[in-house]
């Protein structure tokens, strides 16, 4: 008599491959924002890059405007998880990690999804309420990786003021990758954190 594999068991393997290439398309579609924009990020780019026919991309993301709102949802939660993932040995690693995250891919491919959806009303929504997510989460937990008390007066000032400038020295690097100057800055910005927060 024939061993019989329980029907569970015969999904999972599909179901593993089917997660498999939603996770290689997500990949691949934010890595196509941050190197190529909106306009170059097309499902077929994107099922290329991940090594899959544009069906299978089209399976599981059956428009552009699909796959990209996935791809939002997926760098807010990169993004977040990056964040939780932050040293705290001593303050002036904490700012220069931050400035890190700000002016790396996921911030590079998060200002590319900000850029598409100022021009697409399907994206928009989604941007907008993910990015006030992220932000609120980001200050909550620089608040704690800094050891900040928000109860004294100009600490949460302090902290977004930290934040606001790691957002422009992303900006600033997508354009140049000026690392020589950048270290100077956060460098200083430490330093102002530390007189700071006290």
């Amino acid at each position: 008599m024939g061993v019989v594999t329980p029907p569970s068991a015969a999904k999972a393997p599909k179901q593993d491959r089917s997660r498999a290439t939603r996770q290689r398309l997500l990949e691949a579609a934010v890595a196509c924002l941050a190197e190529v924009g909106w306009a170059g990020s097309t499902v077929s780019v994107v099922a290329e890059r991940a090594g899959v026919s544009r069906g299978a991309a089209q399976h599981h993301f059956p428009t552009r405007e699909d796959l990209f709102t996935a791809a939002v949802e997926y760098v807010a939660e990169e993004r977040s998880h990056a964040l939780r993932s932050l040293p705290t040995e001593d303050r002036g690693q904490v700012v220069a990690a931050l400035v890190d995250l700000y002016t790396g891919p996921l911030f590079r491919a998060a200002l590319h999804l900000w850029v598409a959806a100022s021009n697409e009303e399907q994206l928009r929504p989604r941007v907008t309420e993910l990015e006030a997510r992220v932000g609120r989460e980001t200050h909550r937990i620089a608040v704690r990786l800094l050891d900040a008390d928000e109860s004294r007066p100009g600490v949460r000032e302090t902290v977004q003021g930290l934040l606001d400038m790691a957002r422009g020295l992303g900006l600033a690097n997508l354009l140049t990758n000026d690392a020589a100057r950048r270290e100077r800055v956060v460098a200083q910005w430490a330093a102002l954190v530390e007189d700071g927060l006290g």
